[in-house]
């Protein structure tokens, strides 16, 4: 079937799937990303600070189980600030929920890799902006 326009808006994407973390004593709710959430969810990991772009992946599971964590009915269940309460929750259970996320997201491990490669590749560019004294 050729889609048009409003079928591609008007088609319920997102995929839930609930997830067993014992760790947690039950079930969690996760699902897919948008398009915008997975592009602030990668932009989260880039500081920048005059000239200088730097590449943190701190606390990544538990920055995407905020996101991705929800109830039954898609609703999120915590914030982008909870991230850092998360991340000191169980390493198993974080990695349990942030596979089923990463997989939802469409998110790989050669994803994560081209990022790398990509702001390394972008390092090493010369900048171009200008400075006021231009």
């Amino acid at each position: 079937m050729d889609l048009d326009r409003a079928a591609i808006f008007d088609a319920t994407d997102l995929v839930i799937e609930k997830v067993a973390v014992k760790e947690w004593g039950g079930d969690v709710y996760v699902k897919g990303i948008t398009g915008e959430e997975r592009d602030a969810f990668e932009a989260s990991f880039i500081t920048t600070k005059g000239n200088v772009r730097d590449i943190n992946y701190k606390n990544m599971r538990a920055q995407l189980v905020a996101r991705a964590a929800c109830t039954a009915d898609g609703t999120r269940i915590f914030t982008d600030n909870d991230a850092a309460l998360l991340g000191r929750k169980s390493a198993a259970a974080l990695d349990r929920v942030y596979a089923v996320a990463a997989r939802l997201a469409g998110i790989s491990k050669e994803d994560e890799e081209q990022l790398v490669q990509d702001f390394t590749s972008a390092q090493s560019e010369p900048s171009t902006t200008t400075s006021p004294e231009s």
